[in-house]
């Protein structure tokens, strides 16, 4: 591996653990303007400081990330459908390698759809991508995306799409957490981080979902909505962060997270006479 491709996935994962806290913030390439994601921008300048790397589209790096920023960038390169077609695995690469390296980023993302009607265009997509990021020293995160058919997020599925990833070259693989996680973590040669999914019930259930996964065999996590759909969104980022770099648990990240909401009096009570 080149000192460059190196050197892009080293700056996402932090040297002290190892590990990384990504913040996905991509959604709306097919999602549109979805809650507490309407105005990118807004969204995005509180967190970039707590997040080791976060995801997004060339369109929403341009206009809401100032170029001050330091935060290294995933960069997503998918896209082509949109929530109002059935079918979502039906993608092609929007962006090229060479945009990528012009906008200066740590890796670029694209989907891939094991066992979709658009399995193969999403494989070759990546084999494609492969080739050009070792060209250019990009590193590629393959996300096995699994469209609106929630119900194949199991053990036997996503080690095969992880591994199959792996296999193409990958360099990072983005999956969900699942029961016997474990299993699939041992089957794939590439780091994999955890993805968040769709909005959880509870905060205790966002953390939780981070922690198995940390504990069994997850190099990060790359959360969107359970972040910034949440009512303290640094506050949220800053728990995770314990149980990613710090090994917490999970009662240990929500003392984190209440002590990061506590309100604090902004004018002190009048002196004593």
């Amino acid at each position: 591996m080149d000192w460059g491709l190196r050197n892009r996935i080293t700056r996402m994962f932090p040297s002290g653990s190892g590990r990384s806290v990504m913040l996905a913030v991509d959604h709306g390439y097919f999602m549109g303007p979805t809650r507490n994601l309407e105005n990118a921008a807004a969204t995005i300048l509180p967190l970039l400081p707590h997040a080791d790397a976060i995801a997004l589209t060339r369109g929403i790096l341009r206009t809401s990330v100032p170029p001050t920023a330091t935060t290294p960038i995933v960069l997503r390169v998918s896209g082509g459908a949109t929530i109002l077609k059935d079918d979502l695995s039906d993608e092609t690469i929007t962006t090229s390698m060479e945009e990528a390296v012009r906008l200066n980023v740590a890796a670029v993302a694209l989907s891939v759809f094991v066992g979709s009607s658009h399995e193969h265009q999403s494989l070759a997509n990546l084999g494609t991508l492969v080739d050009e990021g070792e060209a250019y020293g990009v590193p590629v995160l393959a996300i096995t995306a699994v469209g609106k058919e929630l119900e194949k997020r199991d053990a036997r599925y996503l080690a095969l799409a992880c591994r199959v990833s792996a296999e193409l070259g990958a360099h990072l693989v983005k999956t969900y957490y699942c029961e016997g996680f474990s299993k699939v973590v041992d089957s794939c040669p590439v780091p994999i981080v955890v993805a968040g999914g769709p909005k959880l019930d509870s905060i205790e259930a966002a953390l939780t979902l981070a922690h198995h996964a940390i504990d069994e065999g997850a190099k990060g996590i790359d959360m969107g909505r359970n972040i910034w759909q949440s009512e303290h969104p640094v506050a949220m980022l800053k728990a995770l962060r314990t149980i990613v770099h710090d090994g917490a648990t999970v009662r240990e990240a929500l003392t984190t997270f209440h002590a990061a909401t506590a309100e604090i009096p902004l004018v002190a009570p009048p002196a004593s006479r």
